[in-house]
């Protein structure tokens, strides 16, 4: 096994403007993400972060160059084989915590694990609901609505909404975006603690670079193009 989870290689995206004008979102990214490690992906509104996540994420896949996720070449996959495998590998957590809010907390994680072809394998509990909740200290919140939790509770949900599937690598764009500066430290010790703790590659998107210096590596983007990389080690 490959000490790489992540591997791209010459990655180009573009999108044609209204005059006919090519833009790239992303031009010629090379980069490496091994296990078990985090990762920060920096830069200004419109530096691309979102759109290279997007395509680590298996969620665009329009783009030239080559992308290896776990040693499979996912550009030779159908939209059946690459849901399967996002689904298999990858967990997401987002700036609007993206939560349902007709459903209670738990409601939203069962959900989650319904669309999970890991369910069944999850841990030695049958109730891999609170086994997650556990791990983000919530368990005892798990009958409430997410519009009664604070912002950072919230975020905790969306966490382990995403650690039930048993992602190998955790994609989360802004996570702390949204949040004040104690509950975003408090947010990030809990991420960089699951990154060891549940062995997950962990890829943050964040314009903040006092959080991107809280990951063992962290890379900077502008105009689609990784410019800087910066390992912590």
């Amino acid at each position: 096994m490959s000490e790489d989870l992540v591997e791209l290689d010459s990655i180009s995206a573009s999108i044609t403007l209204g005059n006919g004008e090519v833009l790239y979102t992303v031009k010629d990214a090379t980069l490496r993400m091994r296990r078990e490690t985090s990762y920060a992906i920096v830069g200004k509104s419109g530096s691309g972060k979102t759109s290279l996540v997007s395509i680590i994420g298996l969620l665009n896949r329009k783009y030239s160059g080559t992308y290896l996720l776990d040693g499979v070449d996912v550009s030779a996959l159908n939209d059946r084989a690459r849901s399967r495998l996002r689904s298999r590998k990858l967990g997401f957590v987002f700036q609007n915590y993206s939560l349902i809010q007709h459903l209670t907390v738990r409601e939203n994680i069962e959900l989650a694990m319904h669309y999970s072809s890991k369910t069944k394998r999850f841990g030695k509990s049958c109730d891999p609901a609170l086994d997650v909740l556990e791990m983000v200290g919530l368990a005892d919140r798990h009958k409430e609505f997410p519009n009664r939790l604070s912002g950072g509770e919230q975020q905790r949900v969306a966490i382990a909404r995403a650690l039930v599937v048993e992602p190998e690598l955790l994609i989360c764009d802004e996570p702390t975006g949204a949040l004040d500066t104690e509950t975003s430290t408090s947010i990030m010790d809990l991420l960089l603690r699951l990154v060891k703790e549940r062995s997950i590659t962990l890829a943050l998107v964040t314009h903040d670079p006092d959080i991107a210096a809280l990951c063992d590596v962290s890379f900077r983007m502008n105009n689609g193009e990784i410019f800087h990389v910066q390992d912590a080690s």
